[in-house]
């Protein structure tokens, strides 16, 4: 495997990475500042406020993004799975 093959494989699987990552995390990201904001408004510091709208916008987030994930998790090792045999040049 040459050193360019390595890094241009390297270099996809990150992008897949935060590809698939960065939805959930804008999605934590967001709710988490808007609770922040409520919370600081209404001077309410319960800890499960925080987390409980997190847990919920990340499962509802997953059940409509699930398979777009699936398909590009499968597209992305189904091309690793076929570049084998240029790996082992």
């Amino acid at each position: 495997m040459s050193p360019e093959f390595a890094v241009e494989l390297l270099k996809s699987l990150m992008f897949q990475a935060v590809t698939l990552a960065s939805p959930i995390l804008l999605t934590a990201l967001s709710i988490g500042l808007a609770v922040s904001l409520f919370q600081a408004v209404t001077s309410i510091q319960e800890q499960t406020l925080s987390f409980v709208p997190k847990a919920l916008g990340i499962v509802a987030l997953l059940a409509v993004l699930l398979p777009w994930m699936m398909r590009t998790l499968i597209e992305f090792t189904t091309l690793v799975i076929q570049k084998i045999p240029e790996m082992v040049k």
